[in-house]
């Protein structure tokens, strides 16, 4: 049988977490190791001076382990820590929030960590769902019981996606997988494999007299035609599956070539 490791950036109390888990144990071995605390916007980043510990905790049944570090060292702690040998797959997630647009996907700790999986030689898919009306109001309900229903219904569309790419094979020269799912979808819902929209933000951080605190305002600037992209295809109440390669260089234009090269 398949064995997966489950992480995530919301950390080890997340509401996501043991329907993930739950759900993925239907398809393969399960283990989780997720940060001890919300690690989200955190990238890839992995701790290099700090001491890293993982205990035991147990969550619904579930055995885990929670980890004082960010997600991508979860994925080292729990390929090369706690587990007797590496998984076959790191799946992460369920994010509180679309990973949608380049600029969320460049930053975001659910996808850092299914990319810092692919460092390893292991496929990463990255699981997030879109947030419905307010943002604020969304938030805090996700955490009630009420969204427990939500949860469970995309943990089995998140396992119906990861059961498809294990008896595949996760795809050549791809590092991560990110998975946009729409808060109300279903096993049922259309799945489109799209492109990633190139985005912008503005500042993230308010503040004066050397005091800042985030203080993002939501606000996404499109930079090109969203057609076949991730945006596009949450508009359109759709999952949007967007294989992602992070080091891919591209062409210059010939003008700055040219000044460049000697």
């Amino acid at each position: 049988m398949k064995s997966i490791l489950i992480t995530n950036d919301d950390g080890i109390g997340a509401p996501a977490l043991t329907p993930l888990a739950t759900a993925m144990g239907q398809i393969a071995t399960v283990a989780v190791a997720a940060p001890d605390g919300e690690r989200s916007w955190i990238g890839k980043a992995i701790s290099k001076a700090a001491e890293v510990n993982a205990v035991p905790v147990v969550r619904d049944g579930i055995e885990m382990w929670s980890v004082a570090g960010f997600p991508a060292d979860c994925v080292h702690v729990g390929s090369f820590g706690v587990l007797p040998a590496p998984p076959d797959l790191v799946v992460s997630g369920i994010n509180i929030g679309a990973n949608k647009g380049s600029a969320f996907a460049t930053g975001s700790g659910t996808l850092g960590a299914a990319v810092e999986a692919s460092n390893i030689g292991i496929g990463g898919i990255a699981f997030s769902a879109m947030s419905q009306g307010e943002w604020h109001e969304w938030v805090e309900w996700v955490y009630t019981p009420e969204a427990l229903e939500m949860w469970t219904r995309l943990a089995e569309v998140a396992a119906d996606i990861v059961a498809t790419v294990l008896d595949v094979g996760f795809p050549d020269g791809v590092d991560a997988l990110s998975v946009n799912l729409p808060a109300d979808a279903t096993l049922d819902t259309g799945r489109v494999v799209t492109g990633l929209a190139r985005t912008k933000y503005g500042a993230l951080f308010a503040g004066s007299n050397g005091s800042y605190r985030h203080a993002f305002d939501g606000i996404l600037r499109i930079e090109e035609d969203i057609a076949g992209s991730d945006l596009a295809a949450l508009d359109d109440g759709l999952v949007s599956i967007t294989p992602i390669r992070m080091a891919n260089a591209v062409a210059l234009d010939n003008g700055l070539k040219g000044r460049l090269e000697r």
